[in-house]
């Protein structure tokens, strides 16, 4: 039986052998490709050879992609192949093989006894209607049996799919599909598929596909499930690497694991999204509220619910990341380095959902309390959308818990709802941009890349080979000062272009009678844009221009960034070797740092992470670069951020004995040049992420001096000639201010009581209850609360709605005794009735409840619309 580590292994080398180019994974969250938030497929990372931009190094490769797709997600865990997290196995063509070889290849993967060895009568495939071509090759040339070659329509056999008739323009081509029919099964699964892009789809049909001038092939091969075919399993989570994993899962929960029991299927959810969140999280993505860091948090939650709901209500994802690396290290050794900062991250954000789902249990029984009131079977759809998006209460947990008291949830109404806030994977914006060539893509073709000489030159001569304005590539640009900044490409530039987390450039490109100011550089690939507004002259392509980089913001950024090597040396020598580096900002002397770390630094610890900075500053440590293959500067020890994409080779940073970091980023020549690092803050940006933020140099310098002139002013404010005196004067001032305050409640105190008997005394009566409506000028909220348990006191029956208004803003709260609560008289009602009258909102407790408003002209009748409410409620 061949293990999945062993076929991963087994498809690299066959196409290998067939002259491809073994290119690693690229990351699974791509930084740099606004497109998606995740890489969909394998053919993500070869864009600019699939437009034929740039120059072209290889014309086959083969990969092992990993992949993040959650446009199925419900159907992860209940089919035997959805995924969220998966493998794609590819190999890929740029203007070199096509149908022929392409096809043929697969055939002899798959049938060849040294390779799968597959029974031949087991396949069946599948091409577009239209591609004879294909069907063919299949039936004239493999042998394949008409009847297992299946003709399928645009739909089902072109990418993307239906594009032919619907679009969108670019490159395109038909399919041609795999299948697979396990002994005994009636069902074929779809293991391989080849995509010939072959077509530029340019408007509508007819005539509307034109032949490329180059085929392409991108051919994928869905590694868990080949796995489960080759092992003989009924599904994909029954593999070698998977199996163990749901098993891991059932046990953390607590449960016994059987892939048909009614649990199964849960179990292998949790397997499913624990293995995507923890890669995610490993390459720096920690749950959050955004793009990536949303769609993280919601399969981590997903998870989580799944485990709640079979009854484990106490952490315990985080406990199965150490299974998925057992399980996916022989391919991706470095999710083990970032095993322990993974699974603090993931038990954090455990902890954080736990408590959301206590503190929306009351909420959720206001949602039933509501649906039965109003006779409905069903929790409405804007209630459980309320609970899912304000709340973080998912779905799954409300329809759940309503089923358990007899309740439906309207779930199209809430579908409606999700779908006008929808955040997905962006696989589906991938497919339909990842071909669309844009004005740069045209300049890679005409100019290639630009050549960066910033490491040894802050100055140089350069050709113009791109202007884009307005988002259009133009040959000339004469207007001053345009109001939208212009982007000016060169061929070979000193300036660097923003890249990681140090920012670009400044300077000027200047000629005879011509100056652009460079305001920004930014990066698009291999080009290197100059983002400004032209000051003097014209520019037009083909022009010589002097690019002169600012010198002294160059320097500073130096400082800056040779110190982020420092701090992160620093971090992890005191906090141990989990503090890795997660991002960084690098600006002119100014820099934030963010590192895996499950809780605040302590005083202590930054004045050792300052201290060790500073001495490395002090001794004056060589700085030096180096150019390696990428596996050669891993095997020196070399760190590299999770999640970042290097190229190959790579620029290694050494600093001393202590450091060395794969960096494309410009840095000193020694330690010392730093000159000083003070460290200025330390926080939290993300579950399991800190970050501290420092300055150099000047600027650091700086820091302190305007601390000593804030010391200074404070010595004169409180009459002290020595800083050491300011902690006592100051503790004798708060001494005095808390006595002052004590006198001054003491007698707002009594003020209270005395109004709140005269209020009590002189209020309408309504069936032995008093209301009390009256406007009032206590803003506190403290004497406002006062005030209310003051005229609830002593066992009384009371109903009070208060308002004041200040600033041009309304103020309302409600009260009742509690009797009236029993009798179903509700204090949050009452506040939301009067502030419709002042066009605000609010709520809160049956028994005490708070609103706002906007038209304070409205006050009086807003007081008198609640005294009515509680009329109406007593039955007067």
């Amino acid at each position: 039986m061949m293990k999945t580590d062993e076929l991963r292994e087994s498809y690299l080398a066959f196409f290998q052998s067939k002259g491809c180019v073994r290119k690693p994974s690229d990351v699974l969250v791509p930084r740099d490709d606004p497109t998606v938030l995740f890489t969909p497929a394998g053919m993500n990372q070869f864009k600019a050879q699939f437009l034929g931009v740039g120059k072209l190094e290889f014309t086959r490769a083969t990969t092992c992609q990993m992949c993040l797709r959650t446009g199925d997600i419900q159907n992860v865990g209940v089919t035997a192949y959805h995924h969220t997290f998966f493998e794609m196995l590819g190999n890929f063509s740029f203007g070199d093989y096509f149908k022929t070889e392409a096809i043929h290849w697969a055939w002899e993967y798959l049938t060849d006894k040294k390779w799968l060895g597959l029974p031949p009568d087991r396949l069946s495939a599948t091409v577009y209607l239209e591609d004879d071509e294909a069907y063919d090759i299949w039936t004239k040339k493999i042998g394949l049996p008409a009847d297992r070659v299946r003709r399928e329509d645009e739909n089902e056999n072109f990418w993307p799919a239906g594009a032919p008739s619907n679009g969108p323009d670019g490159v395109c081509g038909p399919c041609s599909e795999i299948y697979y029919q396990a002994p005994g099964s009636p069902k074929s699964v779809e293991i391989w598929n080849l995509v010939f892009t072959q077509f530029n789809r340019v408007g509508s049909p007819p005539n509307n596909l034109r032949p490329l001038p180059k085929k392409n092939i991108d051919t994928g091969m869905w590694l868990e499930r080949t796995a489960s075919v080759l092992q003989g399993v009924p599904s994909n989570f029954e593999i070698d690497i998977l199996k163990p994993l749901c098993l891991a899962a059932a046990d953390a929960v607590g449960i016994k694991y059987d892939f048909a029991s009614v649990n199964g299927r849960p179990i292998r959810r949790i397997a499913d999204h624990v293995r995507a969140i923890t890669f995610c999280i490993h390459e720096g993505v920690s749950p959050g509220s955004e793009k990536e860091s949303y769609v993280v948090r919601q399969l981590l939650r997903r998870a989580l619910l799944e485990g709640y709901l079979l009854g484990r209500h106490e952490p315990f994802l985080h406990k199965l990341v150490p299974a998925v690396v057992r399980a996916m290290q022989a391919a991706y050794p470095e999710i083990a380095e970032t095993q322990k900062s993974v699974a603090e991250v993931i038990e954090q954000e455990e902890g954080q959902f736990l408590g959301v789902v206590d503190k929306g249990l009351s909420k959720f029984e206001k949602c039933v309390e509501k649906a039965r009131s109003a006779g409905s079977g069903k929790i409405s759809g804007d209630d459980a959308f309320d609970l899912h998006q304000t709340d973080g209460f998912l779905i799954e947990l409300t329809e759940a818990m309503a089923a358990q008291k007899n309740l439906a949830v309207d779930i199209e109404r809430f579908k409606y709802l999700m779908n006008q806030h929808k955040i997905g994977s962006g696989s589906g914006a991938f497919l339909d941009s990842v071909m669309a060539e844009g004005p740069l893509d045209a300049v890679r073709k005409s100019a290639g890349a630009t050549e960066f000489l910033g490491y040894e030159a802050v100055e140089a001569e350069g050709e113009v080979v791109g202007i884009i304005a307005e988002k259009q590539l133009v040959d000339q640009l004469e207007e001053l000062s345009h109001a939208a900044p212009v982007a000016i490409v060169l061929d070979r530039t000193p300036f660097y272009g923003e890249a990681g987390g140090q920012v670009g450039d400044t300077g000027t490109l200047t000629a005879d009678g011509c100056r652009f100011d460079v305001i920004d550089t930014q990066r698009d690939g291999s080009l290197i844009l100059h983002i400004g507004h032209l000051q003097k002259g014209r520019l037009q392509v083909g022009q010589r221009l002097k690019a002169t980089v600012d010198v002294e913001r160059r320097g500073a950024i130096r400082r800056a960034h040779s110190a982020t090597h420092l701090l992160h040396h620093a971090l992890r020598k005191t906090l141990g070797e989990t503090a890795t580096q997660r991002g960084s900002k690098v600006e002119k002397d100014h820099f934030r740092f963010d590192f895996a770390h499950k809780r605040a630094l302590t005083h202590e610890e930054i004045l050792a992470v300052e201290d060790e900075i500073n001495a490395r500053i002090a001794e004056g440590a060589p700085v030096a670069t180096r150019i390696l293959r990428l596996e050669e500067a891993k095997k020196l020890g070399a760190m590299a951020l999770f999640g970042e994409k290097y190229p190959d080779p790579v620029r290694v940073v050494s600093m001393g004995q202590f450091s060395i970091e794969l960096c494309g980023g410009t840095h000193l020549s020694n330690t010392g040049q730093v000159g000083f690092c003070k460290i200025v803050s330390e926080e939290s940006v993300a579950t399991g992420v800190r970050r501290v933020v420092a300055m150099t140099g000047p600027r650091a310098l700086q820091r302190i001096r305007d601390t000593e002139n804030l010391l200074k002013e404070l010595m004169g404010h409180l009459k002290t000639t020595q800083p050491e005196d300011l902690p006592r004067r100051i503790t004798a001032l708060q001494e005095e201010l808390r006595d002052v305050k004590k006198q001054l409640e003491a007698q707002t105190s009594e003020s209270v009581a005395e109004v709140a008997e005269e209020l009590f005394a002189k209020a309408e009566e309504v069936g032995g209850v008093k209301i009390i409506a009256q406007t009032t000028d206590v803003t506190n909220r403290d004497t406002l609360r006062e005030f209310i348990d003051r005229l609830r006191g002593k066992g009384r029956s009371v109903a009070i709605v208060l308002g004041s208004a200040t600033d041009g803003k309304v103020a309302l709260t409600a009260a009742v005794s509690k009797d009236l609560v029993q009798r179903g008289i509700s204090a949050s009602d009452c506040v939301r009735t009067a502030a419709k009258i002042v066009g605000g909102g609010g709520g809160g407790r049956p028994d005490l409840a708070e609103a706002g408003g906007k038209h304070p002209e409205k006050l009086a009748e807003a007081i008198a619309e609640g005294a009515k409410f509680y009329r109406l409620k007593l039955g007067a």
